[in-house]
């Protein structure tokens, strides 16, 4: 592959199962040394372009380019060049940490150091325990070690710090940008939104097969919009009425998830007070009160079937 080349490159891919198109038309780029994030409902076709990506699954149409090869014909030259951390599963219950990492080095001709990848995940420790003893967050830990051991040039990571107690999460996090900062491309599906705003460099939000937005996080906030209030209070507000008492037209007052609200006008000390007075004399607590730009998991719920987006209206197939 060429230097300047991108490591991962897709135009107009396709998939089908049945009657249903689980992706539809997706075009990306993800450059060298990128941490990219993937991001999409359940069933919004995120796993099914990975495992294209990966070569364990056939596409119906389009053009996938991955380290410069074909996944599916390269499979055999491709394959030790990647790493792949699955959510669950992969690993052997009867054996310990060292011991999974010293046969899976076997499997490379310039493996990492199993001693070294143990102690950079946090299972030093958890040397002599069996696998099937060790936690959920531990078996991750574990599961990011694995696909690390062949020294790969790309990754993919699928909800790498679920069951991560906040520390080692923090260190994930922390381990992927050193990883990043040495050259190495990552492929990062998620459902945990400040994960994906903390260390992705850009993202693609799918959903329903399509890429609906793309981007930095940065730029997704800002593009969806940049001032608003965000509020807690109980669900199911008349909010065409607090609107009206807000003195703002439309659809500004929106509730993303039962009890959250987002209002969609600048926080001025007079709209401010406003809200704070009708919610006194509606008798209603208020939550947490913020203002400021939205943040990423807002502009999902905004963009995606989850939050009940644009609806009707096809996107511009935007490419990532």
């Amino acid at each position: 592959m060429e230097p300047t080349a991108p490591a991962i490159e897709v135009v107009g891919l396709t998939k089908r199962y049945g009657e249903r198109l689980a992706v539809d038309g997706i075009s990306l780029s993800v450059g060298v040394g990128e941490v990219f994030g993937l991001l999409g409902p359940n069933g919004a076709g995120k796993t099914t372009t990975v495992e294209i990506l990966e070569g364990y699954r056939q596409p119906d149409s389009g053009s996938v380019r991955v380290l410069g090869l074909d996944p599916s014909r390269d499979a055999k030259v491709l394959h030790p060049q990647i790493g792949v951390m699955l959510q669950e599963g992969g690993l052997y219950p009867g054996v310990k940490p060292l011991e999974v990492l010293q046969l899976f080095a076997s499997y490379y001709d310039n493996a990492d150091d199993p001693e070294r990848l143990l102690q950079l995940v946090g299972l030093d420790d958890a040397r002599k325990t069996l696998v099937r003893r060790l936690s959920g967050g531990q078996c991750q830990r574990l599961s990011l070690a694995l696909a690390l051991i062949g020294r790969p040039r790309l990754v993919f990571l699928d909800e790498p710090t679920a069951g991560m107690d906040p520390r080692a999460r923090a260190t994930t996090w922390q381990l992927v940008r050193e990883l990043r900062d040495d050259g190495v491309t990552i492929v990062l599906t998620t459902h945990a939104m400040d994960e994906a705003e903390h260390i992705c460099d850009r993202v693609a939000i799918v959903d329903h097969g399509r890429i609906v937005a793309a981007g930095s996080p940065m730029e997704l906030t800002e593009r969806v919009g940049h001032e608003e209030i965000s509020f807690n209070a109980a669900a199911g507000l008349d909010r065409r009425r607090l609107g009206d008492a807000l003195g703002l037209v439309g659809d500004a007052v929106a509730e993303i998830r039962p009890g959250d609200y987002v209002i969609a006008a600048a926080s001025t000390p007079t709209l401010l007070a406003d809200l704070t007075a009708w919610l006194r004399d509606e008798d209603i607590s208020l939550g947490d009160l913020r203002t400021g730009r939205r943040s990423l998991e807002e502009v999902f719920l905004r963009m995606t079937s989850e939050g009940r987006p644009q609806q009707g209206r096809r996107p511009e197939d935007q490419q990532a």
